[in-house]
């Protein structure tokens, strides 16, 4: 039986900086440093070396290869030629000390005395390695010729790879207590020990991947509020004759870390109660890195704080009330931005922002937006009390829009009091609106209409990035009932309910497959008419490619209006145009959908084609050509970023 030493535990400060990267995975970046080629050849080879009862054979000379064709490293003097399976030769040449020195220069080359040594040393040195990947039983053949350059041939047969049978890990310390005390959280945290890290059984045993199973299991802990938790023991032990091996460990927990008082540095403007009244957890809840995270991410979507630091010190004498430390660096009070853009579905565009955090003194964020293009004109006024308990903010906002398409020009006029409620995977607006739209269509009459409703709408989102999903789905919900009324039909109750549903999917080997569906309707008497900017148009480049913008709804006497109902579909398919540039991946997509008045004269207009995304650090920039079937033309569509 082999049995592998293990490496001492790590230990750090708890430091959750401006990016929400999962404390596993900052323990991956230790485990890459602790475990890599260059130091981990030598230590986790020592770990790995069997002991003295241990059986050594080598292969007699004249064994016959395992796979690949030699390749070799030539010096002046000396010539090494390696025998192995690709994996394992990669591993030899770089780390075995023969292959290494025989690329000495000339004028660095050994003596023939010390090249017969390490001729003599490989055999030994090659099976430490092999054993770091799970190789215990290899046949290895070394065999020297004389020349004018020496040629030493190393041909290794691995023979069986030892697989892992068992796991038995378990904790001490405060965890173990609890546990044994019947806490469920404790009981449920030390059983998913065992299922944790990459090495599981019926997975072949890799040193490196033994180092960070053990690193995940304190990861594991960590993250539960364990801070202090390290690694008492462990061990690997190999069985050659079956070829198992079993892991074995034991963590101490150290104490569960709770929360105590809030520390807000860094603040001259603000009110640090608006940092306190985010923190969303009160004294003596355990300090996990969900928590930490959670109230981390609060802080930053405040719009308050140009940078957040959320901190503390795992002392094991203050466990029980833990101060946590908070550094903020305020935004600007004011903050004027100016832009330039362009889109095929609205044209050239300009646009100026402004923004106030501290309006007169009083904990309200002024936000103002003014866009001019020769489609569309806006502005857009919020006015949002600063973030308090749950992170809700009251708002007031008001919006004057004016579009312009081929058959009508639509003027909106919008006034919205309401209370917002953001969380990280969830954001909640609740409110009141009053709505006036004024259509005006060619040779034809105005449309001034007005309502008044209260609103929900929500955005749920399930997904591995928000700048650059590849897998998971995003859901928006709007629901709304009021009064309407128009001087072109009857004053009415209505409901307007609408969603949007895209899912993301990673296919393997590159491949990345995205698809959307959209879905509204208003429920109102055929009398009753709407303000236009509540109803439904399909087209253009986050709808139905291949057509012009909002071009597909129902018409009046040839002019195009919003329909009371719509469906849209979409789906793509993108892979990497070269493998050397992944982010740069080539599409098709086919889309289809309409808005109509009645679900009976539905008829989806379909469009398809081909595109390049760039998955850029600023979000994914589109390009695509699309056929627009129902027109028989092709259409150019640009994009940047995705709508939720």
């Amino acid at each position: 039986m082999h049995e592998a030493p293990s490496a001492p535990g790590i230990a750090w400060p708890w430091t959750l900086r401006s990016c929400r990267r999962p404390l596993a995975a900052l323990l991956a970046c230790a485990a890459c440093t602790l475990h890599s080629p260059e130091a981990g050849a030598q230590t986790t080879a020592a770990a790995s070396a069997p002991s003295t009862s241990a059986p050594t054979t080598s292969a007699p000379t004249g064994s016959a290869p395992t796979a690949s064709a030699a390749e070799g490293t030539q010096s002046q003097s000396l010539r090494v030629e390696i025998d192995a399976p690709t994996e394992l030769k990669a591993l030899l040449t770089r780390h075995l000390d023969l292959a290494r020195l025989a690329q000495l220069r000339d004028d660095e080359a050994l003596d023939d005395t010390e090249w017969r040594r390490l001729t003599a040393a490989a055999p030994a040195q090659a099976r430490e390695l092999l054993q770091t990947e799970g190789y215990f039983e290899p046949q290895i053949t070394v065999q020297r010729d004389p020349g004018p350059r020496v040629l030493v041939r190393l041909s290794v047969v691995p023979g069986p790879r030892v697989q892992v049978t068992r796991i038995d890990v378990r904790s001490s310390g405060p965890l173990a207590d609890r546990a044994a005390a019947g806490d469920v959280d404790a009981t449920a945290l030390d059983r998913a020990l065992e299922a944790t890290g990459p090495l599981q059984p019926g997975r072949a045993f890799r040193n490196a991947l033994w180092g960070e199973t053990k690193l995940q299991w304190l990861a594991t802990l960590r993250s539960a509020g364990y801070a202090a938790a390290r690694l008492a023991s462990s061990a690997a032990q190999v069985d050659v004759a079956s070829a198992g091996v079993q892991l074995n460990g034991v963590v101490d927990s150290g104490p569960l870390f709770r929360a105590g008082p809030l520390q807000i540095e860094g603040l001259s403007l603000q009110d640090p109660n608006t940092a306190r009244r985010l923190a969303g957890f009160n004294a003596g809840q355990p300090l996990t890195e969900t928590l930490l995270l959670d109230y981390q991410d609060r802080l930053q979507k405040a719009g308050l704080y140009e940078s957040v630091t959320v901190a503390f010190d795992p002392q094991p004498a203050q466990a029980s009330a833990t101060p946590v430390s908070v550094r903020l660096r305020e935004l600007p009070l004011q903050q004027l931005t100016a832009g330039l853009g362009a889109s095929t579905d609205t044209g050239p565009r300009a646009s100026l922002e402004y923004m106030h955090r501290l309006p007169f003194g009083h904990p309200i964020t002024a936000y103002n937006k003014l866009e001019w293009g020769h489609l569309v004109q806006r502005w857009t006024g919020d006015f949002l009390t600063h973030p308090g308990e749950g992170n809700t903010r009251n708002l007031v906002g008001v919006l004057i829009d004016r579009q312009v398409s081929d058959t009508d020009v639509v003027l909106t006029q919008r006034v919205r009091l309401g209370r917002t409620r953001d969380t990280p995977q969830l954001e909640r607006l609740v409110f009141i609106e009053g709505l006036r739209s004024r259509q005006s269509i060619d040779n034809g009459p105005v449309n001034d209409a007005k309502a008044l409703s209260a609103n929900l709408h929500l955005v749920l989102r399930r997904l591995d990035s928000l700048l650059l999903p590849t897998r998971g789905f995003s859901l928006s919900l709007q629901t709304g009932a009021g009064h309407a009324s128009s001087n072109l039909g009857d004053n009415g109750p209505y409901a307007r309910l609408y969603g949007r549903l895209t899912g993301y999917l990673p296919l393997g080997a590159n491949w990345y497959a995205n698809a959307r569906v959209e879905l509204g309707h208003i429920l109102k008497r055929d009398s009753v008419v709407v303000p236009d900017a509540l109803g439904f148009r399909a087209g253009g480049d986050d709808s139905v490619r291949g057509y012009g913008y909002r071009t597909l709804a129902p018409t009046v006497r040839g002019n195009i209006v919003s329909g009371n109902s719509l469906l849209t579909l979409s789906a793509e398919l993108a892979h990497p145009i070269v493998a050397s540039m992944p982010a740069v991946q080539g599409a098709v997509f086919v889309d289809a959908g309409r808005a109509v008045d009645r679900w009976a004269d539905f008829k989806p207009a379909v469009g398809y084609g081909v595109g390049v995304r760039w998955r850029s650090p600023i979000g994914p920039l589109r390009a695509d050509v699309a056929w627009g079937q129902e027109v028989h033309k092709a259409r150019l569509h640009l994009t940047v970023g995705i709508t939720f």
